[in-house]
């Protein structure tokens, strides 16, 4: 895929983006905005062309590009469940910055989710950042600009990309056959985030979002769920579930390394390193969909407020809030607008490592407290 064609729905980066390809790149950027909008594919395309000037053969270099091949460029994200670790940046970046290119003219880094990094880690990586060698280039992406420690901030060339508009996530997952009235429903949800979207859309998704509506059922009062225990424990079931698929890609990763590796020292440091990642990656899989359920919870009631107050049009999905509309319209706006705010408190604290099924259980009977009765 092309930059032009990646960068399509982001003017404003395109013009930034291919002037330095004209005009000279600078040696470090930070593309900020949305989740979901395009940053890591336009990152992966624009190194294709930092990599490919100059190459006898630069379609072969996007190419490789595009698979992760190529050994010019180093990809990093963070190995922590909530943050980046020094050494996601020591050896890859840091060290290997200092050495020339294999095969390109330029060697470039791209740093995933860099607002996870904290003093220590941002220290190790300025130097990289104020004093490259001519052939480094560094991508850094977040979806949080503001949580970037200002040094990191000062020291790269801002690239913007806007959330996607609604119309436009919608046509994308018309074309992938979603239909149109549950295309238009999570394109609204997803709030300009078009990989949240496509998520929404799919069959897991839709099961997550059942998740969420029988907690708001719940919390009316609905007749159907009102008096079910725990209602929220499906999503804990299905936060549990993201975390066993996590562990086992990286079991099934760990077992194709570990296969070719001589018993020894090296082997049992091996082992340690993937148990770790198992036990990151689980934990960052688990927080992401109670992070997103909650998410979905606090625009329920949000869309829920909508409706109390007959404003139907200006709700995020009111055909699935449609049978709602009678308990909502029996309910105080303020208290529906509280409930949401203490959706997304909730959501808020999952950073702070809080116990997550008391989390959840305490939220549930504050929500039935503030609105399960008229």
């Amino acid at each position: 895929m092309t930059l032009a064609h990646v960068l399509a729905d982001h003017p404003q980066a395109r013009v930034t983006l291919e002037g330095a390809l004209r005009g000279g790149p600078s040696h470090a950027y930070l593309f900020h905005g949305p989740a979901g909008v395009g940053k890591s594919e336009a990152a992966r395309a624009f190194a294709a062309e930092l990599l490919a000037e100059g190459a006898t053969d630069p379609d072969g270099v996007r190419r490789r590009v595009s698979t992760g091949s190529h050994p010019d460029l180093t990809w990093v994200r963070p190995s922590g469940a909530q943050m980046m670790r020094t050494e996601d940046v020591d050896g890859p970046v840091v060290s290997a910055a200092t050495r020339t290119p294999f095969e390109s003219r330029r060697r470039v880094f791209v740093l995933e989710r860099v607002d996870t990094m904290n003093d220590t880690v941002a220290n190790r990586l300025l130097k990289t950042l104020e004093e490259p060698a001519s052939f480094v280039h560094l991508l850094l992406l977040t979806d949080s600009l503001g949580q970037v420690i200002p040094t990191v901030v000062s020291r790269c060339q801002a690239v913007r990309f806007s959330p996607l508009p609604t119309d436009r996530i919608a046509s994308l997952l018309e074309g992938e056959g979603v239909p149109r009235e549950r295309a238009l429903a999570c394109a609204r949800l997803a709030l300009g985030n078009g990989a949240r979207a496509r998520f929404l859309a799919s069959d897991e998704g839709e099961a997550l979002r059942a998740d969420v509506d029988r907690m708001l059922s719940a919390a009316l009062g609905s007749d159907e769920v009102g008096g079910a225990v725990e209602p929220w424990r499906g999503l804990l079931e299905r936060a549990e579930e993201g975390r066993a698929q996590a562990e086992a890609e990286v079991a099934r990763e760990r077992e194709s390394r570990l296969e070719s590796e001589p018993k020894g020292r090296d082997r049992g440091a091996l082992e340690k390193r993937f148990d770790d990642a198992s036990k990151r990656s689980g934990r960052r899989a688990r927080t992401e969909v109670l992070d997103l359920g909650l998410a979905l919870a606090a625009l329920g009631f949000r869309d829920l407020v909508c409706l109390a107050e007959g404003a139907e049009d200006a709700a995020l999905d009111p055909s699935r809030a449609a049978a709602l509309v009678p308990a909502a319209r029996s309910r105080d706006p303020r208290r529906l607008r509280e409930a949401a705010e203490r959706c997304e408190e909730v959501r808020l604290s999952l950073e702070l490592n809080v116990t997550e099924d008391l989390a959840l259980e305490a939220l549930g009977y504050r929500l039935k407290s503030l609105v399960g009765q008229a």
